[in-house]
């Protein structure tokens, strides 16, 4: 009788499950990967240049993917209708705002886009879940970062994917960024390796609304530790 072949059925192992990473090289984005390597994913990155503008975090976003040995995907898409300052250099990014509605920073259905592709490269690969670092505490006021619209996209892929049961995983979207600060510190996330800035300056500008956020999450979480 030939001896049985090592691999997963021999020692009863279960295959990992794949996983879908958004990843924007941006603080939420890595501690959303490193959360779902923790769970056991097995994960599987897209980063998205989408003529944001600037380039660096999409590198930003290609350091972490190597950092934590996972395959990547950069996937170039056009919005030539702009319709945000993250888009239009013309428009120049909100600094010091009081965060009171929909900044001009929103990309029109940004996160409907991504997620639309992620979905399809989940059911190509057969991967269970799409994570997203997506946050409605601590954040910019974008509808599309609301714990309703996640809900409402579910739905939208039961009713209309063959796969129907492909899970769309927001960790993160009930935390403040002190918490998920700490969530990434005990993971050992490689915080200092992200980039939060719109701007797309050689440091950051630290009057933009993703960096008083992120100087806020730091601020709460070094007083607290």
């Amino acid at each position: 009788m030939p001896p049985r072949k090592a691999g997963a059925d021999h020692y009863n192992l279960k295959p990992m499950k794949k996983a879908i990473i958004l990843l924007s090289g941006g603080l939420d984005s890595t501690t959303t990967l490193y959360y779902a390597q923790n769970k056991g994913y097995k994960c599987f990155a897209l980063v998205f240049d989408y003529g944001q503008r600037h380039k660096r975090e999409i590198a930003h976003a290609v350091k972490v993917a190597k950092l934590a040995k996972i395959p990547y995907r950069i996937i170039k898409i056009s919005l030539p209708w702009k319709g945000s300052s993250l888009l239009d250099k013309k428009l120049k990014v909100p600094v010091k705002r009081q965060f009171k509605g929909i900044p001009s920073t929103y990309v029109p259905a940004r996160n409907m886009i991504f997620l639309s592709l992620a979905l399809s490269y989940a059911e190509a690969i057969g991967a269970k879940a799409i994570f997203i670092g997506a946050n409605a505490i601590d954040f910019s006021g974008y509808p599309d970062c609301r714990p309703n619209f996640y809900r409402a996209f579910q739905q939208a892929i039961k009713t209309g994917t063959k796969a129907g049961k492909i899970k769309i995983m927001t960790p993160l979207i009930g935390k403040t960024k002190a918490q998920i600060i700490a969530l990434g510190m005990k993971l050992g996330a490689p915080l200092h390796k992200t980039w939060s800035c719109y701007q797309g300056g050689k440091r950051p500008c630290l009057v933009c609304d993703s960096c008083r956020l992120r100087a806020k999450g730091f601020s709460l979480y070094n007083r607290r530790k």
